[in-house]
């Protein structure tokens, strides 16, 4: 793939918009399985919101929108939802142009701070976050699964002397 362009989401953008949120939705269900997660219909809810300030995609001449991002307001800050690169399209920069593009939106906007909240699983994600400069760790969300179900515990983590499982 060559030159992708991040551009504002249009409607007729919706077809691929609803394709890379199913994607989301698989990469979910595969880190996570049996966990639940975003629908594909979730995406028609999540156009509506109130506190969508913008979304954008990237989109490459030949291969359409293969990426998309939105920025939700939450006061004086900003919060990246979702972030989505089309599979055949990871590792080569779209993501971190995305990030790019919403952190100077976000800074046009007068934000003071941006957050992103990745799948504790995803790696390929939260290297690529790193990278685009979410280096600052500000929130920490437990779970408690009341299924009962026993995952893999190869994905642990630790922090602050406690153990986690990813």
């Amino acid at each position: 793939m060559t030159t992708t362009a991040v551009r504002p989401y249009r409607p007729a953008d919706h077809a691929a918009g609803r394709r890379l949120w199913g994607e989301l939705a698989d990469q979910r269900r595969s880190l996570y399985p049996g966990g639940g997660g975003p629908d594909v219909g979730d995406f028609e809810e999540y156009l509506t919101r109130l506190d969508l300030s913008g979304m954008w995609v990237a989109e490459h001449p030949e291969h359409g929108v293969v990426g998309l991002v939105g920025l939700i307001l939450d006061g004086r800050s900003g919060r990246i939802e979702p972030v989505v690169v089309a599979g055949q399209a990871r590792g080569i920069g779209i993501g971190r142009a995305l990030l790019a593009h919403v952190a100077d939106q976000a800074r046009r906007r007068g934000m003071r701070r941006l957050t992103v909240t990745p799948d504790a699983r995803n790696l390929d994600a939260l290297r690529c976050l790193h990278g685009a400069g979410y280096d600052r760790l500000s929130a920490v969300e437990l779970t408690l699964d009341l299924a009962g179900r026993t995952e893999d515990r190869r994905t642990e983590l630790e922090l602050h002397g406690l153990r986690f499982r990813a």
